[in-house]
């Protein structure tokens, strides 16, 4: 009786599927490579002055024989304050039409007023004066990206807003605007964002624009504009990006399990720790968190702006400036949303927001209004930005 049995020699093949993102994603550095003439390493573009680009493939699709793409082209610089994020619709009778496309597109849109703005090539001068500060800056915008457009010589989206545009800069040395506009038929979209922050003040600029100007009866049109910002001083900020989101981070989780006046005085204490002794800074995180948190949270809608209080009683007065000009607001919106993306409970959300000015005044308005019979919803309510103070002198944004 045989114990052991000889196995038969079977044999094996070992099959590899193609990932088609990471073949499109080649295709597309590829082509990006060639057309700017930089140097492909370790899955990026290598440009001059310290620029990346790197590539990600997003949704992949193909309808009537046509290629879909989305390709996003991220950009980094040491003197970014945050990386340029671009994402670009594209399409082509195959995938390799439809990366070079996109290649194009980001090309004309994107790298063009950077490649200018490396070179200085035809800068605009732009003033910027707020809160007692003064910054000078470059602009570089020359090209305008068109799809669908016919028989219509390009507009400079970016005069519409010029105006407007330096209330929108603060101290960073890099900003970026990206002007986006589609119609087709009666639907249409129009968004304007700064360093990729949607500001919802500046879309009615644009509103005659593209209800006058870009015919879209018979088929889908979009235009798009870049300008870039460069500040003439280099960035003097005293704090760097991750230091905020730090302290941000552990005061979320201390304020989320805030239950008496002995917690939030011992938040107070490790706030004033987590940020060195930087008590404006505090201040910023402790007053901005509950009122972000409100913001994402209960639906309401908020414009651009941002009122420092300063003076007491009769003398108090409230200064405008944008929420783009405060860097480290958006530090702290990021830290609220990574948060909010972990899934808390509602009861450790409930004890932020409620500590927020935003959630006291909206209770008010549907009191009141349930008071005289009516009835109003969060989104039917609007306000312009967030008032805020802090108490210390000498305090200034950064």
């Amino acid at each position: 009786m045989g114990l052991f049995k000889k196995k038969n020699n079977q044999k094996e093949e070992n099959t590899t599927v193609a990932d088609p993102r990471a073949e499109i994603k080649q295709m597309v550095l590829k082509a990006l490579n060639a057309k700017l003439n930089g140097t492909l390493y370790d899955d990026c573009v290598i440009m001059p002055k310290g620029f990346t680009i790197d590539v990600q493939i997003g949704r992949m699709e193909e309808t009537d024989g046509i290629k879909i793409l989305q390709t996003i082209f991220i950009i980094t610089n040491d003197e970014f304050d945050e990386p340029l994020i671009e994402p670009v619709d594209s399409q082509g009778k195959d995938d390799e039409e439809a990366a070079n496309m996109a290649v194009e597109i980001f090309n004309g849109g994107v790298w063009h007023p950077l490649d200018q703005s490396m070179t200085k090539k035809n800068p605009h001068h732009i003033s910027v004066d707020f809160l007692r500060q003064h910054y000078d800056f470059d602009m570089y915008a020359q090209s305008v990206v068109r799809i669908g457009v016919k028989n219509k010589q390009p507009t400079m989206l970016i005069n519409f807003i010029m105006n407007e545009i330096p209330k929108y800069l603060g101290s960073k040395k890099y900003y970026w605007l990206r002007v986006y506009l589609a119609k087709f038929k009666e639907k249409k979209i129009i968004e304007v964002r700064v360093n990729g922050s949607v500001c919802v003040e500046l879309a009615k600029y644009f509103e005659p624009y593209v209800e006058n100007e870009m015919d879209a009866e018979e088929a889908f049109v979009s235009e798009k504009q870049y300008a870039i910002f460069v500040q003439r001083e280099d960035d003097q900020c005293p704090f760097k990006k991750d230091f905020v989101m730090n302290a941000a981070k552990e005061t979320i989780k201390m304020m989320s399990n805030i239950n008496s006046q002995e917690d939030y005085k011992n938040m107070l204490t490790k706030l004033e720790e987590l940020t060195e002794g930087n008590m404006n800074l505090a201040s910023e995180i402790r007053v901005f968190i509950p009122e972000i948190f409100a913001k994402l949270t209960l639906g309401y809608r908020e414009g651009d702006s941002l009122f420092l209080l300063e003076g007491d009683g009769e003398e108090q007065q409230s200064i405008e400036f944008k929420k783009t000009q405060l860097r480290s607001y958006f530090y702290m919106q990021q830290a609220v949303l990574e948060y909010l993306g972990g899934k808390p409970t509602q009861e450790e959300v409930s004890r932020i927001v409620t500590n927020s000015v935003a959630f006291r005044e909206l209770r008010k308005a549907i009191d009141a209004a349930k008071e005289q019979g009516n009835e109003i919803k969060p989104d039917d309510l609007y306000v312009p930005g967030t008032s805020y103070k802090i108490g210390h002198e000498g305090y200034r944004v950064w």
